[in-house]
């Protein structure tokens, strides 16, 4: 090893390391209001032109379910099929809420895995 150089990072590279560690707490600062957000939100997903909603909370939480008194009529497996297709609305939109939200707070950052 070199005089002056400690593990192989010039001043240089020290710069780089701390501002990554400054990025790195924004991020990790950023994540813990969006939990608080995602916790706050209601996402409502529908199926059967209305008939059916799902509401979830962002961060894929139960919260309600509601079914229109046409449908009742239908039966059980058509009344199971559109809570189903309600659920899977609302999982993908939440899904796709909180990766667009997450792009959002990671934008620029170059960060490995995202």
């Amino acid at each position: 090893m070199s005089q002056g150089q400690g593990f192989g990072f010039g001043l240089g590279k020290m710069k780089e390391l701390t501002e990554a560690f400054k990025k790195a707490q924004q991020v990790q600062e950023g994540a813990r209001r969006l939990q608080e957000e995602l916790e706050q939100m209601e996402i409502e997903g529908e199926s059967g032109g209305g008939l059916v909603k799902v509401v979830l909370s962002g961060n894929q939480e139960p919260l309600s379910v509601t079914i229109s008194p046409d449908v009742l009529g239908e039966g059980a497996e058509v009344l199971s099929d559109l809570v189903t297709a309600a659920m899977k609305d609302a999982y993908n939109k939440s899904t796709t809420t909180m990766r667009e939200r997450m792009e959002e707070l990671t934008g620029g950052l170059n960060l490995p895995g995202m």
